[in-house]
């Protein structure tokens, strides 16, 4: 999958202004080490945003390109949105972390309204409201040419704390104070994250982490997802494994009718890889119906939060009719593993709630609680 590169009017966007603009190497854009020292979070393109009918109120926007650091210490590229309101601004940033969207450049939700899923429009309508500046991390790979490491934690934490540093960029009255939401993909990146901020976010000061309906605990999830309908979320983990470590190719793993859908990922987004994956059994998704332990062994490695101590208070929040992420493996696992590690962990269950129907139930809940974190 490395060997792919799509690209989209979003790329094309990126590449253009950054070339047209600053004159930097276009080797940046594809992934590899920038020429000269880029510090994270420069600002290397805008553009005005044209945002969704329930923000356009609220807030004025601009798209973004920034400086990010890979995993592997590589500075790339990034983008993203910053929200700014338009009305009762407070100088705070609050980063929204949004869920799973695909692995294509048309899957970025800075470029592509399709994907700003409504329950990322509500949330963010309530931060707005609370006066806070928001950040819309794309996460690396999505609107650039290199492949998206999805689920590898520490590839969002690092977008979405750099996404903190390019909004104060272009806006040098907002504090150093920050706190990270998200939901699904972005709640699993918002707790890894609260782990590395102290190391890697410089002046700033992290002061509280939001994660709704975080996947956590892979080797729980990953060997009974095969054979069920959100088996494209495994097919698209096991490619984010190969964004970071390109001697494991997702070809010797997923079965001859798996690798016959492979060009969904290019082509479409979420709904679509879902709908491509859904119908297969085990075995016609994985060689002999199961994961190999040992690539098991690599998820755990690169997508669990809470292998290290959080650095931030927390509200961990779970729907108990979660359909992609089990309220179990939240509330009986996670929930211990991130407790009694010298930060608070305030536990908010929303019961009868599905994967997208928490956020909606909670917006009002967890900005209150992101006011007090600031207070």
């Amino acid at each position: 999958m490395n060997s792919v590169r799509w690209r989209s009017p979003a790329t094309r966007w990126v590449a253009a202004v950054q070339i047209a603009s600053l004159g930097i190497a276009v080797a940046l854009f594809a992934g590899a080490p920038a020429t000269a020292a880029v510090a994270p979070g420069t600002v290397l393109a805008t553009t005005t945003a044209t945002l969704p009918a329930e923000l356009s109120p609220l807030a004025t926007g601009k798209r973004i390109a920034y400086a990010s650091t890979a995993v592997n210490g590589a500075t790339i590229t990034a983008t993203g949105l910053v929200l700014t309101p338009k009305t009762g601004k407070k100088n705070q940033t609050v980063v929204w972390g949004h869920g799973t969207t695909g692995l294509a450049d048309k899957c970025s939700p800075s470029a592509s309204q399709a994907v700003f899923w409504p329950e990322a429009r509500a949330a963010i309508a309530a931060l707005l409201g609370k006066g806070f500046t928001v950040a819309a991390p794309d996460y690396p790979g999505l609107g650039t040419p290199t492949s998206h490491p999805y689920l590898i934690g520490a590839s969002e934490a690092r977008s979405m704390i750099d996404s903190v540093k390019a909004a104060r960029n272009l806006d040098n009255a907002l504090s150093t104070r920050y706190v990270i939401d998200g939901h699904s993909q972005g709640g699993q990146g918002a707790l890894f994250a609260g782990q590395i901020a102290p190391s890697y976010d410089g002046a700033l000061v992290l002061r509280g982490v939001v994660s709704i309906a975080p996947p956590s605990n892979v080797e729980l999830l990953a060997p009974v997802i095969p054979g069920t309908p959100g088996q494209g979320y495994l097919v698209m983990a096991l490619y984010g494994l190969n964004a970071v470590n390109s001697s494991f190719n997702p070809n010797t793993v997923l079965a001859a009718p798996a690798k016959q859908q492979t060009s969904v990922l290019q082509t479409g987004c979420l709904m679509e890889i879902l709908a491509a994956y859904a119908p297969l059994t085990a075995e016609e998704l994985l060689v002999g119906g199961a994961l190999p332990d040992a690539v098991v062994a690599s998820l755990v490695q690169y997508d669990n939060p809470a292998q290290t101590a959080p650095t931030a208070p927390i509200l961990l929040v779970q729907g108990t009719d979660d359909e992609a992420v089990p309220y179990d493996v939240t509330a009986g696992v996670l929930l211990d593993q991130l407790s009694g590690k010298g930060q608070p962990v305030d536990w908010l269950p929303v019961d009868g709630a599905n994967h997208d129907e928490t956020v909606f139930q909670t917006v009002d809940q967890v900005a209150t609680w992101i006011v007090a974190r600031f207070a």
